[in-house]
């Protein structure tokens, strides 16, 4: 269920439906890692109905590139082991100091492994996979690859497996989301629970912001290169611990994980520990309830909905698995007013239902993963359980409108 004023309607089914994101040319690429594929769907003319759709590259296709295993870091938890520092792994006290080696930059035939995140910037269509980025040639139109990508970074693999990116408006610098391998482990590789930014080419790798245990959307605040994400917190705390949470990543900022949680509230497990690093940990803009599992988020550009949501956020929150009384299973909405956030509200309901006198949760419907804005103003959000793309449209827009 919508707000008044809206309608939903089915857009689109395939399996496993996770990111999206549209061509230069206004054809939908969909990641489907269920499939280990990426999948195309063109509707030029608007009126809901596909006139090609395809699978641009498959896992089977593309053979799966080689997975070299990082040395696991050593030695008691004297320290928080952050990661890698030219080369080796190392003990540094600043995840900002982690400088990702050059062995890590290894080129050559990539392949898909649960494809995830995908962008597009000249020329070329780059893939978050779970240990690689890769980049296919890529041509407006195309509705299959053109052999098999290159592969320009590697990364670590295991844990949270989800790769997403984001390129700023010029396409000059990728950010690339990696979680964590653990709920609440310290010592991990530095380049883990962080957003990376490196070159188009995969080179000049740093760590753009860390402490984030496992964010997974990422999108850039209309009108600049402010990066936000959407990020899955820790669990085993109980039912409202921690809140997870949508940000603004500032260059440099540190969110807590795993030693702290909003700011300088300290986890249970690290009391005392680095209370410089602790002190220095941002508060996230937009909490949100704890175990809704915040997958996609994307800004409104469009202009079909009203005034109000206007530049404002929406976030897909897949939906908890490890709380009471289950949150989650909808798509929220916050203003963003002069680029601050506004109150979190429903814009997506009813992928649970519940009966009962107690309102316990019985029937799962679907549950949302990715959200986007089509050309026409329509927001559309895939739905993994669902199996399929839902689209949320003004009431007074045109019936065909994507």
């Amino acid at each position: 269920m919508a707000p008044a004023g809206f309608s939903v309607t089915s857009y689109a089914e395939l399996r496993g439906p996770r990111m999206m994101v549209y061509a230069p040319n206004g054809d939908l690429f969909v990641s489907s890692p269920t499939t280990n594929s990426i999948q195309v769907l063109r509707d030029a003319d608007n009126d809901g109905v596909f006139e090609a759709r395809g699978v641009f590259a498959d896992g089977e296709t593309w053979p799966a590139p080689a997975q070299p295993t990082p040395p696991a870091p050593e030695g008691g938890r004297s320290a928080p082991r952050l990661g890698v520092l030219e080369g080796p792994q190392a003990l540094v006290a600043d995840p900002q100091a982690c400088t990702p080696p050059p062995d890590y930059l290894r080129r050559g035939p990539g392949g898909l492994r649960l494809p995830f995140g995908r962008a597009f910037t000249d020329g070329y269509l780059y893939v978050g996979n779970t240990d690689s980025l890769v980049r296919f040639e890529y041509q407006n139109g195309d509705m299959a690859a053109r052999g098999a990508p290159e592969k320009l970074l590697e990364l670590p693999t295991g844990g949270h497996s989800s790769r997403n990116i984001v390129f700023n408006r010029a396409g000059t610098q990728l950010y690339i989301a990696v979680g964590s391998a653990s709920n609440s482990d310290d010592g991990e590789d530095c380049r883990r629970a962080a957003i990376l930014e490196v070159d188009p080419d995969g080179t000049s790798a740093r760590v753009y912001g860390s402490g984030i245990r496992n964010p997974v959307g990422l999108a850039l605040q209309p009108g600049t290169d402010v990066v936000w994400t959407a990020t899955n917190e820790r669990d085993n705390l109980g039912d409202d611990l921690v809140p997870d949470y949508v940000t603004s990543v500032k260059d440099g900022g540190f969110y807590g994980w795993p030693y702290s949680y909003i700011g300088g509230h300290y986890d249970p497990k690290f009391v005392g520990a680095f209370p410089d690093l602790v002190d220095r940990a941002i508060v996230p803009d937009v909490l949100l309830p704890a175990h809704s599992a915040p997958l996609g988020i994307t800004f409104y550009t469009g202009t079909q909905f009203p005034a109000r949501y206007r530049d404002g956020g929406f976030v897909a929150l897949h939906g908890s698995w490890n709380r009471t009384v289950p949150t989650g299973f909808r798509v929220a909405f916050f203003p963003l007013v002069d680029g601050r956030p506004g109150p979190l509200e429903d814009f997506l309901t009813g992928f649970l239902a519940s009966t009962g006198q107690n309102g316990t949760q019985v029937r799962q419907w679907g549950r949302p993963v990715g959200v986007v804005v089509s050309p026409a103003g329509a927001l559309l959000v895939s739905d993994d359980s669902g199996n399929r793309i839902w689209k949320i449209s003004a009431a007074d827009a045109t019936n065909g409108g994507r």
